[in-house]
């Protein structure tokens, strides 16, 4: 295994020092550090950062290769600074039995770029209607620690705390997507002003709200733990700040897209939250289902709460909800086009617009406390003295133009398509190992 000296970097914006990798662990820092064997890496004016950690991510295999797999999927998360994903559970088949989710775990040892955790589903093929094998999902190789319908809603509330009740036996998870499904059939968008002007069925900001009002108080009741899925509302957000100060064991997570773009896009309207990003770019046509999404992009104050929420620690993280889909599932009528958006090669750079230099902040919500709530060892540490070495490098003085085509993804749907966006990953490690060099793959 090579040894690497990464020399002047700033640890988590701290002064610059050197960081010595060897047999996967950092073996060293300090200032003057000199190791004539490793591979010298320059790191000034870079930042290390603990390796980030995606608690939400679409890997596809199996069932839609088509669209992504295991090893293009993990390739695009080295890519953007992560070390650790977890994959949801909605592929073909449900990984839903102990069979798939190792099958999905095993695909991304052998791919070697991120550890990839497997999600398994909480109801037998999404279903909603009687567990799955929760615990022996629990007891295989992946040992699987979150469960999640996400797609669907676990909509009925007894079996909701029959879930709740279940995972709480070995410290699990049940994450949830919140979404009344009775309140959101045939729609396409965020519920107002917009949807109306452009005739699309409403999706209101209520049936995610109701939902997660439900599950806190489930899960006070149980006594187990509750993540809340991909968070969009401003109501979402008051919720949530009355439960964690009542106690209850609830983390909530918002996507990159969620804390930039709002329903204004849909109309072909260049409407971001960061004035800096929105500066020379635009959506190029109303009623493009890249902006296609669930939940549906919301409302400005939406947005601005969310940032907020973010900043405060409402919400906990920062998850990509990562969804790559298949050209014919995006370039098509809007009503028949699949939700969803590509988030891991882009997300730290939304995260840096929306938060700015605050290095600690930023390690707190995309690696810390992710590698913290899916229970993932050796993640979300920062570089140390032997500390295992999954961190990444990024250039915050760098500036790109997203070009679809040169994303690691098999999928080309992402809504930030040639927009100017802040930083750069220079390089990401997985336990010393380079997995991301001078910006590009290793492997």
């Amino acid at each position: 295994m090579t040894a690497y000296l990464i020399k002047n970097v700033s640890v988590v914006g701290g002064a610059p020092t050197d960081l010595l990798i060897r047999d996967g662990v950092v073996a060293g820092t300090g200032t003057g550090l000199d190791a004539p064997d490793a591979a010298v890496v320059d790191g000034t004016g870079l930042v290390a950062l603990p390796g980030l950690v995606d608690l939400h991510t679409h890997l596809r295999e199996p069932g839609r290769e088509d669209a992504e797999t295991v090893e293009s999927g993990s390739r695009a998360a080295a890519l953007g600074g992560y070390t650790a994903v977890c994959a949801m559970a909605n592929t073909s088949p449900v990984a839903d039995t102990a069979g798939v989710v190792e099958q999905v775990w095993r695909l991304g040892r052998q791919a070697g770029l991120v550890d990839v955790q497997p999600i398994g589903a909480v109801t037998v093929g999404l279903a909603g209607e009687r567990l799955a094998e929760l615990g022996a999902m629990a007891d295989s190789p992946a040992r699987v620690r979150i469960f999640s319908d996400d797609g669907h809603c676990v909509a009925d509330p007894k079996l909701m705390r029959r879930a709740l009740e279940y995972v709480k036996a070995f410290d699990g998870i049940i994450a949830q997507h919140a979404e009344e499904p009775r309140l959101t059939e045939g729609a396409q968008m965020h519920e107002g002003e917009v949807s109306t002007r452009l005739g699309l069925t409403g999706w209101p900001a209520v049936a995610e709200e109701a939902i997660i009002a439900r599950d806190v108080l489930l899960a006070e009741h149980v006594g187990s733990r509750l993540h809340v899925c991909h968070v969009s509302t401003a109501g979402s957000v008051e919720v949530l700040r009355q439960a964690k100060r009542r106690g209850i064991r609830v983390t909530a997570e918002v996507t990159p897209h969620h804390l930039l773009l709002t329903d204004e896009v849909v109309g072909g309207r260049g409407t971001l939250a960061s004035p800096a990003l929105a500066d020379g770019w635009s959506p190029t046509a109303s009623y493009d289902p890249v902006f296609k999404v669930n939940p549906p992009l919301r409302t400005g104050v939406d947005v601005a709460a969310l940032r907020a929420a973010l900043a405060e620690g409402v919400i906990d993280v920062v998850a990509t909800d990562h969804a790559p889909h298949a050209v014919e599932d995006k370039e098509c009528e809007w009503a028949y086009a699949r939700p969803g958006m590509l988030g891991l090669e882009t997300a730290l750079s939304i995260v840096l617009d929306v938060l700015g230099p605050r290095w600690d902040l930023i390690a707190d919500r995309m690696s810390r406390i992710p590698a913290r709530i899916a229970g993932l060892d050796g993640h979300g540490l920062d570089p140390a003295p032997g500390v295992p070495a999954n961190l990444t490098l990024v250039d915050p003085a760098a500036r790109r133009v997203i070009e679809p085509t040169e994303l690691a993804s098999r999928s080309r749907n992402t809504p930030y398509a040639r927009m100017t966006l802040p930083g750069r990953i220079v390089a990401t490690f997985l336990r010393g190992e380079p997995t991301v060099l001078d910006g590009k793959a290793v492997k």
